[in-house]
């Protein structure tokens, strides 16, 4: 039974190294991966884990080594490394800091696209802000009653804090644009 451990960026540098002792995993989405990532890691989008197959696959490419799971800055990592935990055979480790800081580091292999990607934490701030903007603005022009579309924005914020899940970015990472 496996529990997820932490790893820093600079000692995950020295694990990639020799890749041969690891198996990274990056859980964003296809066009962030598309855009920038760790080489080597294969990608499993958290909005499509099938925690049951990944498992499997994991445990039949792995064979004991450590699992590396990796995300933009790690709040997805997380997430799917406590779901993959006590279903593999191999210890799982999440790479504080995620690709973002693999890639300040500099002493990581990424791959960097010419063709930057919006991130999905970009696209949130943006429909979350326009969503705000709507209904305050058709409270104003059309009836008090679009007001609670913005108290729902607001609830739907408190829950992604309190629960470290973001609805909206799962929605918005199945969307067409952000398919590689």
């Amino acid at each position: 039974m496996s529990n997820v451990k932490y790893i820093s960026a600079a000692d995950f540098s020295n694990v990639v190294a020799d890749d041969s002792k690891c198996y990274m995993v990056d859980v964003r989405t296809e066009a962030e991966h598309a855009a920038c990532h760790v080489k080597g890691v294969e990608l499993y989008p958290l909005q499509d884990l099938d925690v049951g197959k990944v498992a499997a696959v994991i445990d039949e490419k792995t064979k004991g080594k450590p699992v590396y799971v990796l995300c933009k800055a790690g709040g997805r990592a997380k997430q799917a490394a406590e779901k993959l935990a006590g279903r593999v055979s191999s210890d799982i480790y999440v790479v504080e800091g995620g690709t973002d800081e693999c890639v300040a580091l500099g002493s990581i292999p990424v791959f960097v696209s010419e063709h930057q990607h919006m991130s999905i934490e970009r696209q949130v701030r943006i429909a979350i802000g326009g969503l705000v903007f709507l209904g305050v603005l058709l409270s104003i022009l059309i009836t008090p009653g679009f007001i609670w579309l913005s108290g729902a924005v607001g609830l739907g914020l408190m829950f992604a804090g309190i629960t470290d899940t973001c609805i909206m970015g799962m929605l918005l990472a199945r969307m067409p644009w952000n398919k590689a």
